[in-house]
């Protein structure tokens, strides 16, 4: 009877812890067909962790940029990354430049350690091109052009960190040298790599003005990739660290912005953390909550943001940064937007100058330069869209925003056109004249063809000095 009365008592616990694991098993099998079927893989991978750091812009007033890349390589380093393993694309004239106070030395705070040290030289001058870039992402030695010859030897089982920091504006970020990247075209090499088997899962950070147009409407969900971005697809985003004074009194010694918000956002968000304990859906939202100048963005496979940033960024045994995150977020440094730095830099060029001085008139030249350029782009696209528009709808064709499920512009070929033939008769856009590139994509929209918007470029550029 007592067997009986034992037996049946077990029955029910033992059906109860049943069900329980099985459920337990249903929800780790359902995770894992989540992310199987979203291109993505669950749990460690015995593969390689890669690394892609690009800095897309060059000139002194531009600092942030490689500073940001310097930074994100010594992360990388710290945390178990080979060099072999790493490649890097700066253009490479802060260094020693003139302005830098410390010359050799690239800072990316005030009064910050040293980031330049040991970083390689994979892609600099001449060779930090859009072409190179696509070749190093495909594993394409022979499309290379100058450089170390470095590329991406990545299989399926490895995880790739990709990091890029500069100007943006819709559909599109910078390169120091020769074509933009274009979003299709980025797109493009990233479902090679995907077809191609280069990676088991991948991560992407885009740091740049409209940088969320890279990606909106046009990253799959199923090819294994997750990424964010420093601002929405109509917004700028900021540099950080700029010049003024510094929270703790000191006068700022350097004329150029240090860094850029969301980037420090990250990195200095993993110095301060274990790689091994933080995922990348909590670094998002702590980078989210300091970048409070834009919306920090994340698109693709957000499945994968549930894996340890140790997944691709590694793991150090050494102890970890000990500045509170309360005392990061709470920072009191100067942000500034984007295309507004340079005037900063040249403005501050013309203060520290002695007056009357060769080097003060210099100065001040350059900055009358600076402001004639971009009046000289406001009057120009204003020319344009009124010619080609013309009425109530032309100011709506400056501004106008797509919907957040969609690109930005249906036809690159036109965009892409249009950007040239822009240049090609009223000059360089610049930093500040990129911001435009979202009229030309609405007039593209619009239905407006080659002809015109050269017919159109030539009627408001063809005034000598303007």
């Amino acid at each position: 009877m007592m067997m009986t009365s034992l037996y049946g008592s077990l029955v029910p616990f033992l059906l109860l812890t049943a069900l329980m694991m099985a459920a337990v098993s249903d929800s780790r099998r359902s995770f894992r067909e989540i992310v199987s079927k979203s291109g993505g893989d669950y749990g460690a991978s015995k593969g390689t962790q890669w690394a892609v750091l690009v800095a897309g812009s060059n000139g002194y007033y531009n600092y942030r940029h490689q500073a940001d890349v310097c930074h994100a390589y010594q992360i990388l380093k710290a945390n178990g990354l080979k060099d072999e393993h790493i490649i890097v694309f700066m253009y490479d004239d802060i260094a020693r430049n003139e302005e830098n106070p410390t010359k050799g030395i690239i800072i990316n705070k005030p009064n910050g350690p040293d980031v330049y040290h040991g970083v390689p030289k994979d892609y600099t001058g001449y060779a930090t091109t859009a072409t190179n870039l696509y070749a190093v992402l495909l594993g394409n030695k022979t499309a290379l052009s100058g450089g170390s010859g470095k590329v991406l030897n990545s299989g399926p089982n490895d995880h790739i960190f990709f990091y890029y920091a500069d100007h943006g504006s819709t559909g599109l970020v910078s390169m120091p040298v020769g074509d933009n990247i274009y979003a299709n075209d980025l797109m493009n090499v990233l479902k090679q790599m995907h077809e191609a088997k280069r990676y088991v899962n991948m991560v992407i950070y885009i740091e740049a003005c409209e940088s969320g147009s890279m990606l909106q409407g046009l990253l799959p969900k199923n090819i294994g990739i997750y990424a964010t971005t420093a601002s929405n697809a109509e917004e700028s985003s900021y540099g950080y660290y700029c010049p003024g004074e510094t929270s703790d009194g000191n006068s700022f010694n350097y004329d150029t912005c240090l860094g850029d918000l969301y980037s420090i956002a990250w990195m200095e968000d993993s110095d301060a953390h274990d790689l091994g304990k933080e995922t990348l859906q909590e670094q998002y939202l702590a980078v989210k909550k300091r970048t409070n100048l834009s919306h920090v963005m994340q698109y693709g496979n957000t499945v994968l943001s549930k894996a340890f940033l140790s997944t691709y960024m590694g793991q150090s045994s050494k102890k970890v940064s000990s500045v509170p995150l309360d005392e990061l977020s709470s920072s009191t440094s100067r942000a500034i937007p984007q295309r507004d730095a340079d005037l900063v830099f040249f403005q501050r060029q013309v203060q520290k100058a002695p007056k009357g001085s060769a080097k003060s008139v210099e100065a001040q030249k350059r900055l009358d330069e600076q402001i004639a350029h971009r009046s000289h782009v406001d009057r120009s696209i204003n020319r344009i869209v009124n010619h080609l528009i013309g009425g109530s709808n032309a100011a709506s064709m400056l501004t106008a925003v797509r919907p957040g499920d969609q690109p930005v512009v249906d036809d690159w070929d036109c965009l892409k056109t249009f950007v040239r033939t822009y240049e090609q008769y009223c000059g360089r856009l610049s930093e500040y004249g990129m911001q435009y590139t979202r009229a030309m994509a609405n007039m593209c929209n619009a239905g407006v063809d080659k002809d015109r918007m050269v017919a159109a470029s030539i009627q408001a550029c063809s005034r000598k000095g303007e």
